[in-house]
């Protein structure tokens, strides 16, 4: 039996889990859907004070979402280490890593169970003479800052023996959507529908971190093999009308002879705050043209409180009409959606 996700139910949850692990104890970031870290205050981080405080997330997730979902919880000296330890007692677990442990208690895992190891790292870390997770907790400081290519290997050096690395402060340099297209929407026709509905979400979405980009980006698969992309540099907006010309002028460029399309991406580039914005010295100030641009955020504005209220195909530019069912609203790795802003 197939069942079409209900992504606005997840998210639901998601702020229901939230708020249950607050309940316990300060939750410092969401890192995703299913994942949140805290950090444990000097005076709570014995070992038996951590082991109460892990209980109690695991029964308050039980009595205030529901007996139906799990939670692993990991304490470790960083945050890296209590990731792991998390996963190592996937589904339902608990697991306290203290220095002392370190490194046996990793021995075990295979080289993919650790985070920030995929294939392809796993592979150069055999390129390496690094088989095993043993291997890689011996390793010099040298070993895997050579294997990463970079200071990558050094943090995970560090992490792996419990020291914490501050992290670099992170940065939204961009906002786009993709969509695979069903068969009745792989005719340019209904790629371009589907490619005004992601450009005007990702409009709503610029606006509501209070942003503005310069560039909008649009790339095509097609169902043959084979892509094309072309990147478009804009004075610096948050307008759906200026964005939706610019995907229709990127369109318009694309090569006609492969039509067959399979999937649509967009990318709003080079952000950045809008009052960190400062307009060109020599524009021309022209009243008129002030005033035009006044109408047009008021517009903007006016849209994105009907879509708030009334859902995203209460209003909308008519380029998206015929793909308003295409590009539902779905959960990405990093990315959990604001239904205020998002839900279809």
């Amino acid at each position: 039996v197939y069942v079409c996700v209900r992504v606005w139910v997840h998210v639901e949850l998601h702020h229901q889990l939230v708020a249950a692990v607050e309940s316990c104890i300060h939750v410092e970031a969401v890192l995703s859907i299913d994942e949140m870290w805290c950090w444990l205050p000097y005076n709570l981080r014995e070992p038996q004070t951590v082991e109460k405080i892990g209980l109690d997330i695991k029964r308050a997730i039980h009595d205030q979402v529901g007996p139906w979902i799990n939670g692993s919880v990991g304490a470790a000296p960083n945050k890296w280490l209590a990731k792991m330890a998390s996963k190592i007692r996937k589904p339902d677990g608990l697991l306290i890593i203290n220095h002392d442990d370190l490194p046996e208690i990793l021995y075990d895992l295979e080289l993919r169970d650790i985070h920030g190891i995929g294939r392809g790292m796993e592979l150069r870390l055999h390129a390496h003479g690094i088989h095993d997770v043993r291997a890689l907790c011996n390793a010099t400081r040298q070993q895997l800052h050579t294997a990463w290519g970079g200071v990558e290997g050094d943090r995970i050096w560090f992490q792996m023996r419990g020291k914490e690395i501050p992290e670099a402060e992170t940065i939204r340099r961009s906002i786009g959507h993709s969509h695979v297209l069903p068969p009745e929407k792989r005719h340019p026709n209904g790629g371009l529908q589907v490619l005004h509905k992601l450009t005007q979400k990702a409009a709503q979405r610029l606006r509501s971190h209070g942003m503005l980009t310069c560039s909008y980006y649009l790339s095509l698969s097609y169902l043959r093999g084979g892509s094309w992309s072309n990147e478009m540099v804009l004075e610096s907006t948050d307008d759906s009308l200026m964005l939706a010309r610019a995907a229709s002028h990127l369109w318009k460029q694309r090569p006609h002879h492969a039509e067959h399309l399979i999937k649509v991406s967009m990318v709003l580039g080079q952000l950045t705050h809008t009052r960190n914005y400062t307009p060109s010295l020599f524009a021309d100030e022209d009243k008129l043209e002030k005033k035009s641009g006044e109408k047009i955020q008021a517009l903007n504005t006016s849209m994105d409180k009907l879509v708030q209220k009334f859902g995203r195909q209460s209003i909308y530019l008519g380029g998206a009409h015929g793909a308003l069912e295409a590009a539902p609203m779905r959960i990405s790795f990093s990315h959990v959606p604001d239904l205020d802003i998002e839900k279809d």
